[in-house]
């Protein structure tokens, strides 16, 4: 690992303040930032750490979304947002292990975006908005791809606002050593309609399966997405499963997912 200086702002205000530093990054939990820096993968010459900002974390209700600061835990998501947005507490507490939940952020690991990361998919199918410092991003069009977001040089992740359903799961296929989705399956039943968004299985990150949608829209069954696949073309193919192994896994996790909600 490189040499770097470390702050710990108390607002968000200092925050985006010392990030204008020369090659400054912001630091969530640390949970991808600290492995990448430590295989010298990255090299940044400041770490602005978020988890000192009291205003960035906690989960509370507002009108009809639950609301979670940016700088919040897994863990804490897990525990508070059970009464609001069951099936998000309960994506919570699938990701990783004890020490993961109890440092990864929520803001960290939407900002990280990796294709194979829970979230991104909660939020998508949720329609969620994040929130920034600076604006207010729809996660449609937040997540731009493999590691890739609409945030802007020095842009934090302040809270995360996601519309309460009336119904909905997240269903996952686990990779046993990262407990990473192999593939997973976001459902989420609005009056306006259903959403699903998967994460594991696309070469381009989180995508939302419009024919299941449409089809799940008019008929809120597992039975209304039997006959549904979605192309091998874009599907991840590695030592983990094929490119049709996972196409498969998206309609399965589906299923499993209405079949939970």
């Amino acid at each position: 690992m490189h040499n770097f200086d470390f702050v710990k702002p108390s607002s968000v205000a200092d925050a985006v303040s010392a990030l204008k530093a020369e090659d400054a990054q912001a630091l969530g939990g640390g949970q991808t930032l600290i492995p990448t820096m430590k295989q010298r993968l990255a090299a940044p010459a400041v770490l602005v750490s978020l988890t000192g900002i009291t205003e960035m974390k906690g989960v509370k209700r507002a009108g009809d979304a639950v609301e979670i600061g940016g700088a919040t835990t897994h863990a804490e998501v897990a525990k508070e947002a059970a009464s609001h947005y069951p099936a998000l507490a309960a994506l919570a507490t699938g990701i990783g292990d004890p020490a993961v939940r109890n440092r990864g952020t929520i803001g960290g690991s939407l900002a990280n975006n990796d294709p194979a990361a829970d979230y991104p998919a909660a939020a998508l199918a949720s329609g969620a908005t994040v929130v920034t410092n600076a604006r207010e991003i729809a996660a449609d069009d937040f997540f731009q791809g493999l590691f890739s977001t609409a945030l802007e040089e020095g842009e934090i992740i302040t809270a995360v606002r996601f519309p309460m359903p009336e119904k909905a799961a997240y269903a996952k296929f686990v990779q046993p050593a990262s407990r990473f989705a192999l593939t997973g399956a976001f459902v989420a039943k609005f009056a306006s309609g259903v959403q699903v968004a998967i994460t594991g299985a696309g070469e381009d990150g989180v995508f939302r399966w419009s024919e299941a949608e449409q089809a799940l829209s008019q008929n809120f069954s597992a039975d209304a997405v039997a006959g549904l696949a979605v192309p091998e073309d874009g599907m991840i193919g590695d030592i983990h499963g094929t490119p049709a192994y996972r196409a498969n896994l998206v309609r399965v996790m589906t299923q499993r997912a209405v079949r939970t909600a």
